[in-house]
């Protein structure tokens, strides 16, 4: 059996999201506490060992932009083909409020990771030190593994606002019915009322 459109985003959100938690994590436990400083010529050398750590991290912020751009979709898709407009789903005081934790979230998570990421970069492509008391740093402990642990938050929000949204639309879509069928009822009892009392039609 085919899945619907609301699985699929939602398999979508989760996967991505729990991508970029793996791959982070990973690149946390990969990552070298320091590179090996070599003496040369009034310079420190750094030898870093060959990891994919620098890959992981650009990997990692990739999946959790598609989790977030997934999730960001997920609130305004047109469900079943039925569009809702935007200020009748943020009537959900509940729906707004999570929809901008996740953008917090997803913001700091992704900013997290790339500045680990980068930091990583740097150090191991600007390994030459003047100052030979360096000790080949490396990114600082614990970044790639917060970033991954807020990545994961971050997927986890863009669901519940999936949900949210979900539920604002049929609040939305049922008071639309009933208006329509409320003012359906108030026609046919007019014309009713009318054909009662003219029951032909005057010249």
């Amino acid at each position: 059996m085919a899945l619907n459109k609301t699985v699929k985003i939602a398999l979508a959100i989760s996967f991505f999201g729990c991508v970029a938690f793996v791959l982070g994590v990973i690149a946390e436990n990969k990552k070298p506490a320091g590179g090996i400083p070599i003496q040369g010529r009034g310079v420190i050398i750094c030898q870093y060992p060959s990891d994919m750590t620098v890959l992981l991290g650009v990997f990692s912020v990739l999946a959790l932009f598609i989790s977030m751009f997934v999730g960001f979709i997920s609130i305004f898709y047109p469900y079943n083909g039925k569009s809702v407009p935007t200020e009748a789903l943020f009537r959900s005081t509940t729906l707004l409020v999570f929809f901008t934790i996740a953008i917090g979230v997803t913001v700091l998570a992704e900013g997290m990771m790339i500045w680990a990421t980068v930091t990583e970069a740097l150090h191991r492509s600007h390994n030459v030190h003047h100052n030979l008391e360096s000790d080949c740093p490396t990114a600082k402990t614990g970044v790639f593994g917060g970033a991954a642990f807020l990545a994961l938050d971050a997927a986890l929000f863009w669901l519940i606002c999936q949900m949210l949204a979900l539920n604002a639309r049929a609040d939305y879509l049922d008071e639309d019915e009933d208006n329509k069928g409320d003012y359906g009822q108030v026609l046919t009892t007019d014309y009713r009322a009318d054909q009662a009392g003219h029951p032909f039609p005057s010249a």
